[in-house]
């Protein structure tokens, strides 16, 4: 394939991935966080064996960099997936325990 042909399917992806991500509903977010987390993994695994069998050094950099971005990827998403977690967890109330609730009979 040619440069321009690669640019096209990248820039349509780019624009079928934004409107098939924006119309999700928050409900659904996190369980897609999962699911983009496990392939991100995927990718990271696959730039590790392409940056260890490059044999030209333009390969090698951009192999490395493939490595760099898909690992702050796959950090980042799990961060957002634990954040959002949380969201979900029941708020308690600052400084108050629950033993220190029942102690003093509330």
């Amino acid at each position: 394939m040619d440069g321009m042909s690669l640019l096209t399917i990248t820039v349509l992806a780019v624009f079928v991935g934004f409107e098939v991500v924006s119309k999700v509903s928050s409900t659904l977010h996190t369980p897609l966080m999962s699911g983009a987390n496990a392939v991100h993994g995927i990718i990271l695994v696959g730039a590790i064996i392409v940056a260890g069998q490059a044999a030209d050094p333009w390969v090698l950099a951009v192999a490395l960099l493939a490595v760099v971005l898909a690992t702050a990827n796959l950090v980042g998403g799990f961060v957002v997936t634990d954040r959002m977690l949380h969201m979900f967890h029941a708020r308690k109330e600052a400084g108050t325990s629950q033993a220190a609730r029942k102690a003093d009979g509330k």
